[in-house]
């Protein structure tokens, strides 16, 4: 018995189109909100950044052009006189000096702290050292300030009566005695305040290396320091140098600790030992309140000159960092 059917042919459904998903084209509404918030965001930042540098470039001008004096080789700050007189080179010269004092201080110790927490401590003691770094990046400038105040600038001269009896010679650490309310001191001070920054950013960059690298070099017969050299510092360099700038935008900007220790002068002394010198935040808190219309538009002049050296410095950082990257590590 034949039984014969009749079949007909239907076309198979379209192909379902991937390629919005794959190009990451946002289709869901969902996905939309989330797009434009990101780039709401993003042009919301450019917008403030733009703003703040419009309106600190419109004070400035009008502070430079009322200044008898050169506003970058001027050793004196009288914005207030009958003929206004003011320059940076002091505010710049330890501004600089101080925070490369910190950076000099701070950086080495951080690192090895870093390493210590993440590859030589034992768990127990890595969480419990990890929880005091963090706890003293949250302790108020203020409370460093006071501190270096009354228990660091008591205490330091011990140590400028030494290094004035083995390096004085070379004039940088030449003391000749009183308070040590110096650039030295407040670099001290502001190498201790940025110490849990770079140790904590520094400590989780280690901790991202990839345990192959470490397990590979550690077959091969390294020692634990040559794995550190070898895998650990090549790959953690950019993240390294990362958290140092944020370090180093800290002391930049760092005012009330700067303000509580330092004896300002306009004054640039060769020796770091020496009272005096000022910085360009603890100039402006310690005379803001004070100025007339005339004298806030020249404090606010030397926040520009410090708004550029920090942009400066973290374009620098970037470059570092993206001509080191393919050494890092990073991309195996």
């Amino acid at each position: 018995m034949n039984t014969a059917f009749s079949t007909t042919d239907t076309p198979p459904p379209p192909p379902h189109d991937d390629r919005s998903a794959i190009s990451g084209k946002a289709v869901r509404p969902g996905d939309r909100i989330f797009l434009g918030l990101s780039r709401g965001s993003g042009i919301a930042l450019l917008v403030i950044m733009a703003a703040i540098a419009g309106f600190l470039t419109y004070r400035s001008v009008l502070a430079i052009s009322g200044d008898k004096a050169n506003f970058f080789t001027t050793l004196d700050w009288n914005a207030s006189g009958a003929e206004p007189k003011f320059g940076i080179a002091v505010l710049a010269f330890g501004t600089v000096v101080s925070s490369v004092v910190a950076m000099a201080l701070a950086v080495p110790v951080a690192v090895g702290i870093a390493l210590f927490i993440s590859h030589y401590a034992p768990r127990r003691l890595s969480s419990t050292l990890g929880y005091v770094i963090d706890l003293l990046a949250a302790v108020p400038s203020i409370i460093y300030g006071l501190w270096g105040a009354l228990f660091l600038v008591p205490h330091l001269t011990g140590l400028y009566t030494w290094l004035d009896d083995y390096l004085g010679w070379t004039g940088i650490f030449e003391y000749g005695g009183g308070a040590a309310r110096s650039l030295f001191t407040v670099g001290i001070l502001l190498a201790i305040m940025i110490l849990p920054i770079v140790t904590s950013v520094s400590r989780e960059v280690f901790l991202q290396v990839p345990k192959m690298h470490e397990e590979a070099a550690l077959a091969l017969g390294a020692t634990r320091w040559e794995v550190i050299r070898m895998s650990v510092l090549p790959f953690g360099r950019s993240g390294v140098i990362s958290a140092s700038m944020l370090g180093l935008g800290r002391a930049l900007g760092e005012t009330m600790a700067v303000a509580t220790v330092l004896s300002p002068s306009f004054l640039i002394n060769a020796s770091l030992l020496d009272p005096g010198g000022g910085t360009f935040a603890q100039n402006i808190a310690s005379k803001f309140s004070e100025a007339d219309q005339f004298g806030q538009d020249a404090l606010i002049a030397s926040g520009l000159v410090l708004f550029v050296i920090t942009l400066l410095v973290n374009g620098a950082a970037r470059l570092i960092i993206a001509r080191r990257k393919e050494y890092s590590g990073a991309a195996a």
